[in-house]
């Protein structure tokens, strides 16, 4: 039999206890998340464990969620057991004053340009990456273009009247 996500979880709880936390099931996926600074830790469990084989990472994002105050940035790590053939969604939150997480490239190749991306648009700091920069956007940007602190687009603008687009 298969692994299942039950027993992902189990074992990520016997490993780290309530380090692992909100753990749900969306469309068959498991996610779970953990405090920032073990997120190395978590990673480096479920690819290296026997039982758990989550050698491939997928995706690597990061999502800004204003409202929720502390929590403001999030590093999402999508991960696949090539094996089993089953994903797991693993997050780490962290306040927009202080962006750091440790980098996850040494154990995963595939994250040194996702990480890369994700610091170019929202400005997360992955300690210990061997060449965090700009990789989509110009060096002199002093800003993070996919952080929702700005307008969606400028509302003094005459040529965007809706009654021109059938709207009111």
């Amino acid at each position: 039999m298969g692994l299942t996500n039950e027993q992902i979880k189990q074992q990520l709880t016997e490993k780290f206890g309530e380090a692992v936390f909100n753990f749900e099931e969306s469309y068959g996926m498991l996610t779970f998340e953990a405090a920032k600074e073990n997120n190395l830790k978590v990673l480096q469990f479920l690819n290296d464990e026997p039982n758990m084989g989550f050698i491939f990472l997928t995706d690597l994002c990061g999502v800004n969620y204003p409202d929720d105050k502390g929590r403001e940035l999030a590093v999402v790590y999508h991960l696949h057991n090539l094996k089993e053939n089953i994903r797991i969604r693993f997050k780490v939150f962290m306040p927009i004053e202080h962006p750091d997480v440790f980098t996850a490239s040494k154990l995963f190749s595939a994250a040194d340009w996702m990480e890369r991306e994700t610091f170019d648009f929202y400005g997360i700091n992955f300690i210990g990456h061997h060449n965090l920069k700009r990789i989509l956007n110009v060096d002199e940007m002093d800003y993070f273009p996919l952080r929702k602190e700005f307008p969606l687009e400028d509302q003094t603008r005459i040529d965007k009247d809706d009654s021109m687009f059938g709207r009111g």
